[in-house]
C-alpha cells in the first residue's frame, strides 16, 4: 500500500510576512515619531498669531514649525496603519469605519498643511497681492474645511472607542486618542494638536515596551512557528 506523506510548505518565513499587517512591527517607532513631531510642530506655533495668514507666512520659525506638523501628519498616517493592524482582529466593523474615517481626515488634513507650507509663503511673497490670504473663503472652500475636520475627529474618536472596546491597549492610551480626536477638530491652530499628539507617543512608549518584554522573555525556540500542511 502506498503511504501518502503530507508536504509541508519550506516557505514559512515567506508566509508569516505575508499575513503580517502593513507596518506591525514599526507601529511603535512610528507612534514615537509622529506624535513627537506634531508635539514640536504644536509649540512653534503656539506664541503665534495663528490667524494672522500673511504675517506668519513671511516667518521663517512658523513656516519650519508647519513644515514639522505636516511631517507628524506623514508618519502619524503610517502609525495609524500600523496601530490599526495590532487590533483590526477585534475592531470589528466600528473599527473599520473609524481606521477609515481617521485615514481619510488625516489625508484631508495633511493636503491642507502641504498648502500651508509651500504654497501659503509663496502666496505671501509672490506675485499676489496679500489681500489673497486676507479674504473671506468661498463656500465650497469652507464646506472642504469643515468635512475634513468633522472627519478627522470622528475618525480619531471612533478609533479611541474601537481601541478602548478591543483591551489591545491600556485603557487611559484609548481615552486620550478619544480626548485626541475631540480636540482634533481645531488640530490645525495651536494647542489643539497636542492630545493626539501626546497620546501617540505614549501609545509608541507601551508598543515598543510590550516587545522588548517580549523578546527578553522568549527564546527563538520557544516562539511558535506555524507549518502550512
Amino acid at each position: 500500500m502506498a503511504r501518502i506523506q503530507p508536504t509541508v510548505s519550506t516557505d514559512v518565513p515567506e508566509l508569516a510576512a505575508a499575513s503580517t499587517p502593513l507596518f506591525y512591527g514599526a507601529a511603535g517607532w512610528l507612534a514615537i515619531a509622529a506624535g513627537t513631531l506634531l508635539v514640536v510642530g504644536q509649540a512653534i506655533w503656539w506664541p503665534f498669531d495663528q490667524q494672522g495668514n500673511v504675517a506668519t507666512s513671511q516667518n521663517n520659525i512658523f513656516n519650519a514649525g508647519t513644515v514639522i506638523y505636516l511631517a507628524g501628519f506623514c508618519f502619524l498616517m503610517f502609525a495609524l496603519i500600523g496601530v490599526h493592524g495590532r487590533q483590526a482582529h477585534r475592531a470589528g466593523r466600528l473599527g473599520t469605519f473609524g481606521f477609515s474615517a481617521a485615514v481619510l481626515g488625516t489625508m484631508l488634513f495633511g493636503g491642507d498643511l502641504w498648502f500651508e507650507s509651500f504654497a501659503v509663503p509663496w502666496l505671501a511673497e509672490g506675485p499676489f497681492p496679500p489681500e489673497v490670504l486676507k479674504s473671506s473663503p468661498s463656500m465650497l472652500f469652507a464646506l472642504g474645511a469643515i468635512v475634513s475636520s468633522w472627519l478627522f475627529a470622528i475618525g480619531w474618536v471612533a478609533f479611541g472607542l474601537v481601541s478602548l472596546r478591543a483591551r489591545v491597549f491600556p485603557v487611559w492610551i484609548s481615552l486620550f486618542v478619544v480626548a485626541g480626536g475631540i480636540a482634533g477638530y481645531k488640530a490645525l491652530l495651536a494647542p489643539w494638536g497636542f492630545p493626539l499628539g501626546l497620546a501617540m507617543a505614549a501609545l509608541g512608549v507601551w508598543l515598543l515596551r510590550g516587545q522588548r518584554s517580549q523578546s527578553t522573555t522568549e527564546s527563538p525556540d520557544e516562539r511558535p512557528v506555524t507549518a502550512v500542511m
